[in-house]
């Protein structure tokens, strides 16, 4: 019987400097978490015999538990690499079909512009607009536009933030006032005066310039022009295209200079109306001044940089200077995060112990927040294992011991004579 003991006690030992050994072995993989043996303890029972005197005959490895506390997070500085600071799984579709979950946010661009994991795995996510709303409660792979430039797109609209000065005058100048003493006309303000320009795009994303100039023609009222008079030849006169009035509070009252027509430089476009949206301008006793200019079009660019957000949100960073969102993240966690049975590769997969995925976003709920250009890291405490192994390492040679003792006694009795 002793025998027997020893023997349970040396392969429970070993199994477990072998968990040991394997923590020690992991203990700077990305995501990575550590394991410990449970050991239980084996009595034999026969009929009638009473619980007093029952000795054990050895122990069994009941199970090997993994510790699913949150390891150190790491910058890494990589845009591409994610941590999860909190709970939750990336879930991922590997190359046979099936889904695996994993901590190990290091992620990489394929060739296609999918967002892959080192074990191949495609990361899922939901699909989204440019603005970041989601187009589908399904999820999918995600996917960067790497492969060609973003399609321009056409200017529609033109936002513009500005005060007219209130002491300005009119444009066509004010009359001498009659009476002694005689006061001589004030000059007109040339219509160059006050105005300002931007760039927009036409549908191919050719660059258009955009001008507007404003003429004061009556208390708190201005004319509204898209261009200056030229004398040519031939000459040139610019029709105004609407007004803009104040209140005696410098508040814009009306604005009927609501569009403006710009010309394509390719003949084979020709014109398209631009949308005028002066809503903020002011008129006050302060100078000219812009505060605001912009405008919704673009020309194509390429992706020059991914960030990923704390909500998941993947965006994309573009050369003519537009971010747009790409997808966001999904997170899957799980009832019984114990029950996952890990398959190697930073990966687990689901099974009955552990219960259906629960689907949610980054920093909803009981899911963790993400965090860019970090790496969750192993959560072996490498002090505490060596000291474990040493004590694994003493349990095994006492075992070792005691089946020693019980040949030199099995040796006593065979030599007694």
């Amino acid at each position: 019987m002793s025998f027997q003991t020893g023997l349970s006690g040396l392969n429970a030992s070993s199994k477990n400097l072998d968990v040991i050994g394997n923590n020690i072995a992991n203990a700077n993989t990305t995501g990575m978490k550590s394991s410990r043996a449970e050991f239980a303890d084996l009595v034999a029972t026969s009929l009638g015999a009473g619980s007093g005197q029952q000795a054990g005959i050895g122990v069994s490895v009941a199970a090997i538990a993994q510790q699913f506390t949150q390891g150190n997070i790491t910058i890494t500085g990589n845009s591409l690499d994610v941590a999860i600071n909190g709970g939750g799984f990336f879930q991922q579709t590997m190359p046979d079909g099936s889904f695996a979950y994993t901590r190990a946010g290091d992620f990489k661009l394929d060739a296609n512009g999918v967002l892959k994991t080192n074990s191949g795995g495609k990361l899922m996510g939901y699909p989204t607009d440019s603005d970041g709303l989601r187009t589908s409660s399904t999820l999918g792979p995600l996917v960067l536009p790497t492969g060609s430039p973003i399609a321009a797109k056409i200017t529609t609209g033109v936002v513009a933030e500005f005060n007219l000065p209130a002491a300005a005058t009119l444009a066509a100048g004010v009359p001498a006032v009659v009476g002694p003493p005689p006061i001589p006309a004030i000059p007109a303000t040339p219509r160059s005066t006050y105005g300002t320009s931007l760039t927009a795009f036409d549908s191919q994303g050719n660059s258009v310039p955009v001008t507007v100039y404003f003429e004061k023609t009556a208390d708190n009222t201005w004319d509204v022009f898209p261009g200056l008079d030229s004398a040519g030849p031939p000459p040139v006169v610019v029709a105004s295209i609407g007004t803009v009035t104040f209140d005696n509070n410098g508040k814009l009252l009306t604005n009927t200079a609501t569009t403006a027509t710009l010309t394509s430089p390719n003949a084979a476009i020709g014109t398209f109306p631009v949308t005028l949206d002066f809503s903020t301008a002011t008129q006050y006793g302060t100078g000219f001044s812009v505060s605001n200019l912009t405008q919704d079009g673009y020309t194509s660019g390429e992706l020059i940089k991914v960030n990923i957000g704390e909500s998941g949100a993947v965006t994309a960073t573009y050369s003519n200077g537009q971010t747009q969102i790409a997808g966001q993240i999904a997170l899957m966690n799980f009832r019984n995060v114990q029950g996952l049975t890990p398959t190697g590769g930073n990966n687990w997969i689901a099974s009955f112990e552990s219960g259906q995925p629960v689907l949610g976003v980054p920093g909803e709920g009981k899911f963790g927040a993400l965090r860019s250009g970090a790496l969750e890291d192993s959560n072996v405490d490498l002090t505490g294992e060596l000291v474990n192994m040493m004590t694994a390492q003493r349990t095994y040679q006492a075992n070792a011991q005691t089946i020693k003792t019980q040949d030199q006694i099995m040796s006593t009795l065979v030599n007694l004579r």
